[in-house]
């Protein structure tokens, strides 16, 4: 943030250190542009997102990740998120991404959106999301509890996830998704 403040005209107005103090902050802060990072602690960057912009979909939302996948690229998207960075991008690049999404635009990162639409994972958009979690280290009650599902439920997309892959465990099928670049 600190390198993003002495780029052109932007203004950082307010910052946050989870996922939960995040949504705190915009219902009072308000900002032209959110920037998340997907790994917040208590709630991830794309669960800020979904509910920020449930509420308020002409929200411009910028999410910033450390470990870009195609899968968590076009989940942002799904939930209406304009602008997808990784972490590691140059100050300048950030700084144009918040002036174009303020602007009413989008901002890409066009490795990012190329692997995305090249992508050919067998998994589901919620098998993604399981594998995700189980990646985060979740037990099937702790991700039960996160997605408000039944076990049951969350064990049978889990078991379908697992058939999918070569893996007999779901903590393996879970890395070998993500070596596959699908989560």
């Amino acid at each position: 943030m600190t390198q993003l403040r002495l780029e052109g005209d932007i203004a950082v107005v307010a910052e946050a250190s989870t996922g939960s103090q995040a949504l705190r902050t915009f219902e009072t802060v308000r900002p032209d542009v959110v920037m998340l990072d997907v790994d917040m602690p208590e709630r991830s960057g794309l669960e800020v997102a979904e509910e920020i912009l449930g509420a308020h979909p002409q929200q411009a939302v910028l999410i910033l990740t450390r470990h870009a996948r195609p899968g968590t690229l076009r989940h942002a998207l799904r939930l209406g998120v304009r602008g997808f960075l990784g972490k590691d991008a140059e100050p300048a690049v950030i700084a144009s991404a918040v002036i174009a999404l303020a602007d009413g635009g989008r901002h890409i990162d066009g490795e990012l959106m190329t692997q995305a639409l090249i992508s050919d994972s067998p998994l589901s958009e919620r098998e993604q999301e399981m594998l995700h979690l189980t990646l985060e280290g979740l037990s099937v009650a702790q991700i039960s509890e996160r997605l408000s599902l039944s076990a049951g439920t969350v064990r049978n997309h889990l078991s379908q996830a697992i058939q999918k892959t070569p893996e007999d465990t779901r903590q393996r099928a879970a890395e070998y998704a993500r070596a596959c670049r699908w989560i």
